[in-house]
């Protein structure tokens, strides 16, 4: 087991399977020293567990629980291309999505979730630029959507 994985386990946390691509894409390509992923969803054993805009149907908070678990779907997908998440020297970059009603401006609060989670199971390495865009409706209807770019050991 990698040192980011016992980590995650101490957390009370698994890597989950790979979300399967919804569509003609892959779940993360790599380039050198580079892991780019796709939007991951916040599927958990194949389900979204809530749809919904934040700020109408899913609250603040339930997003940021979300948010944390599309963090934990990239890492998988980081994984299924490295094969060992400590090959992970930093998160360059995170941009996420979330589905708001149209008074809804937490997102930087929504995607927290994802950034923290990031920040506990990686340490320094785990600090990374951000951006939280606010949009209209996402793929499934689901409230939040992650990517991330990292950079691996030379």
């Amino acid at each position: 087991m990698s040192a980011v994985e016992a980590r995650l386990a101490d957390l009370g946390l698994t890597l989950p399977e790979v979300v399967p691509p919804l569509a003609a894409y892959q779940p993360a390509v790599r380039s050198g020293q580079y892991v780019y992923t796709a939007g991951q969803l916040p599927m958990v054993d194949g389900q979204l567990p809530v749809t919904g805009k934040v700020g109408a149907e899913v609250t603040a908070e339930e997003a940021k629980d979300l948010a944390r678990t599309c963090a934990l779907n990239a890492l998988a997908a980081v994984k299924s291309v490295t094969g060992d998440l400590d090959l992970i020297a930093r998160v360059v970059k995170v941009t996420g999505f979330v589905a708001s009603a149209a008074d809804f401006t937490g997102q930087p609060g929504v995607l927290n979730g994802a950034s923290e989670l990031l920040g506990e199971v990686l340490g320094d390495k785990g600090v990374h630029a951000r951006s939280a865009v606010g949009v209209a409706v996402l793929p499934l209807d689901a409230p939040v959507e992650v990517e991330i770019l990292v950079e691996l050991l030379p």
